[in-house]
């Protein structure tokens, strides 16, 4: 009776420390990747504006083309919703929406992700200057619910956004310096 009792205060101990610890974990993370383009300002922000454009560079748009697609709206204007359906499990399904546009400047987008898992975040890219060429930002903002965000102690899920990110940023880059 003592060893059961044991095993079961050990057992009470494990699962309690995680759900403590995340109580003083942040919930929120924001990851950002930029990348130089060689191409004017104007020119790589009228490509990156058009959600539909991110079938041509973007790591999770690219994981499956045969992911259904729906639209919304007229591209590149606040208001455009780009939707997505994929039997892939990394794709998932969920949409996006332009919430904002500075013209030349930055693109605000709200995500709204269904599948694997519900979850919504925003996104933006925006375009900076560089003695003619052009600093491409791709910023994500997301938070974790309680007790997920205990996995916000290890960089790696971020870690894996930002590569991801960071490939799309790599696709745009070599697709616009054709």
């Amino acid at each position: 009776m003592k060893i059961v009792k044991r095993i079961l205060i050990i057992l009470a101990i494990i699962i309690a420390v995680p759900l403590i610890v995340a109580l003083f974990v942040k919930k929120e993370y924001t990851i950002v990747r930029e990348i130089t383009i060689n191409k004017p300002k104007q020119a790589v922000f009228d490509y990156i504006k058009l959600l539909k454009n991110q079938d041509n560079y973007s790591k999770w748009m690219k994981m499956d083309p045969n992911a259904k697609k729906t639209y919304t709206g007229t591209d590149g204007t606040v208001g455009f919703v780009s939707a997505w359906e994929s039997t892939n499990k990394d794709v998932g399904a969920g949409s996006q929406t332009i919430a904002s546009i500075k013209e030349g400047d930055r693109i605000d987008i709200d995500l709204h992700f269904l599948k694997p898992f519900e979850g919504k975040a925003k996104a933006y890219m925006s375009t900076e200057d560089a003695a003619g060429q052009t600093k491409v930002k791709w910023g994500f903002d997301g938070a974790m619910p309680y007790p997920m965000n205990i996995m916000l102690l290890s960089d790696k899920m971020c870690n894996m956004i930002g590569d991801d990110l960071q490939t799309g940023l790599n696709n745009l880059k070599a697709l616009l310096e054709k």
